[in-house]
């Protein structure tokens, strides 16, 4: 029986999104490495985001979305996570700020 070897996907999480992460609930913060965890195995999972957020994509974790860009075939960056409510204006206003840098 064959096994087929996945490459190592680097995942690269700036230092907000851990803080946050880190001061979520113990059940919300289990759901979130989960999904990170998913992110890394399928990034192509998530769904792709349109207008000004193209290039990025969205992944669902209950209320919460995990916003992020694959870099390359093994990197992937976390842009953004946060509840749906206010995530994508949140990633905006992030996009905007990098690219003003």
């Amino acid at each position: 029986m064959a096994s087929t070897v996945r490459p190592q996907i680097k995942l690269r999480v700036p230092v907000e999104i851990v803080a946050f992460i880190r001061g979520c609930h113990p059940q919300l913060k289990r759901k979130i490495s989960a999904g990170l965890q998913h992110v890394v195995t399928e990034p192509e999972s998530g769904t792709s985001l349109k207008d000004e957020l193209e290039g990025l994509k969205s992944y669902r974790i209950s209320r919460f979305r995990v916003i992020y860009r694959i870099s390359s075939k093994q990197t992937t960056d976390i842009v953004a996570v946060g509840p749906r409510k206010i995530i994508y204006e949140e990633t905006y206003r992030i996009i905007k700020k990098e690219s003003n840098l």
